[in-house]
């Protein structure tokens, strides 16, 4: 899908994301923590600066506005924890193309990557991770007035869900809806073009790039989420988590301080309202 596509759609959501909107007030706002687990708020005041490095090419999470400015989901939540800490005259955030992150960070030039780095083994030699701040679930997409209802997996006999090749939820529909029938798309766009076109039936994909397309133009709102939310570490990832140098763990723990202090006094809802009006979940 192009960056154009998504600057049009989030000029579109941005838009839509005000507080008195009726379908925010609905909405699932995830929650990944706890109640009863307590951290310890840290001290920071030896370290001179704290330093976010992201990238500029991961809308809604980090982008260039059409102001030129660097702006997203993740710019916001660094600033949220950076407050939460007390240490925000000391936080800078800057932006760099994906390839340059890791040796950004290993020549000391950036204290914690957020730009939604993979939490897997190889980048776990690397890096210490905060715990995850968001899981981007699997979704189905319909259109209005669709037959396709909860039971999913059975409201999908004898339909056609369209899904992209080579992605994980192209892998996951094949195993989790074996005996239902996929037609693969090598683009998103184009599944969601069948799906608006009555080609097919329903399209399986990721949250965000859904509720984009479902919030822009292209869409003539003709479609809308069913089912789901559907979560699997083994096929889309387990979540965003901010990544620190390895062995930073001071910094880890602070930051999942932070994160969850900003879920508790409801900073993270705000955040979640204002980037995903229409909702993953």
């Amino acid at each position: 899908m192009s960056k154009q596509f998504w600057i049009s759609a989030l000029a579109a959501i941005v838009l839509l994301a005000v507080p008195s909107v009726p379908v925010a007030q609905s909405l699932i706002i995830p929650n990944f923590w706890d109640s009863n687990e307590r951290f310890v708020k840290p001290t920071l005041t030896l370290r001179p600066r704290i330093r976010f490095l992201t990238t500029t090419d991961f809308p809604p999470f980090n982008f260039i506005d059409r102001k030129k400015r660097l702006s997203g989901f993740h710019i916001d939540l660094a600033r949220e924890i950076c407050s939460e800490l007390g240490v925000l005259a000391k936080c800078q955030i800057q932006a760099l193309p994906w390839d340059e992150l890791d040796k950004a960070v290993e020549a000391g030039d950036g204290e914690a990557v957020i730009a939604g780095l993979a939490v897997t083994a190889a980048s776990r030699e690397k890096y210490e991770f905060s715990r995850p701040y968001l899981q981007i679930p699997g979704r189905f997409v319909t259109r209005r007035g669709s037959e396709i209802v909860e039971p999913v997996y059975e409201s999908l006999f004898r339909k056609t869900v369209g899904v992209v090749a080579n992605s994980g939820h192209k892998a996951y529909f094949e195993r989790s809806f074996a005996s239902r029938t996929a037609r693969v798309f090598q683009t998103r766009q184009m599944a969601f073009n069948a799906l608006k076109n009555g080609e097919i039936d329903a399209v399986f994909t990721d949250a965000v790039s859904a509720s984009f397309w479902l919030a822009s133009s292209g869409a003539e709102d003709c479609c809308e989420f069913t089912g789901g939310p559907y979560i699997s570490e083994e096929y889309f990832g387990r979540g965003l988590a901010i990544a620190v140098k390895r062995g930073d763990t001071e910094l880890a723990d602070a930051f999942n301080y932070a994160l969850k202090a900003i879920n508790d006094n409801g900073k993270f809802k705000e955040l979640y309202l204002r980037y995903f009006p229409l909702g993953l979940y």
